[in-house]
């Protein structure tokens, strides 16, 4: 059965978000396995520059890529954009090579250069901003919608 790693900067705190994980979660589990890795998020000045910025970028580099594993997508708002079949299509391809899928969300102030250059691909899921805790959110649902779009399912539109 395929496995699908979220390594993702910081934990949730609301709850509204957590129910949403969760909903997210069991339904993916019909179709592959899912693991969430929460690594910690340094903590920032409330107005940081960009020396202080790539500093807590590289030390939490570390714990990302640690947890990197099977094919490794960044998700990076810069990147190219898929439409929800071929994000399905990208995914199915991947597993027919790798048993695991490892999606990266990096913090509100995004990954280092070390981790883009760790990653086999990156993907944008939209040129909008969104916080990183409801990211979090998005990707699974997207991951959902690619696995019952590869399993022909149904699925609210």
């Amino acid at each position: 059965m395929i496995k699908f790693r979220i390594v993702c900067v910081g934990n949730i705190k609301e709850q509204y978000l957590k129910e949403a994980i969760a909903e997210y979660s069991k339904r993916i589990n019909k179709y592959a396995r899912i693991e969430i890795i929460e690594c910690h998020e340094e903590k920032l000045s409330p107005n940081p520059n960009a020396a202080e910025i790539d500093k807590v970028l590289e030390t939490e580099a570390d714990s990302i890529i640690k947890n990197l594993a099977g094919f490794s997508i960044l998700c990076d708002i810069n990147a190219k954009e898929f439409s929800s079949p071929e994000l399905a299509e990208f995914i199915k391809a991947k597993t027919l090579e790798n048993s695991t899928i490892t999606f990266v969300i990096g913090s509100s102030y995004g990954v280092s250069n070390r981790v883009r250059n760790s990653v086999n691909a990156r993907v944008s899921f939209s040129k909008c901003t969104f916080p990183h805790m409801l990211m979090r959110v998005i990707l699974l649902e997207q991951i959902y919608r690619s696995l019952a779009i590869i399993n022909n399912a149904t699925y609210h539109k």
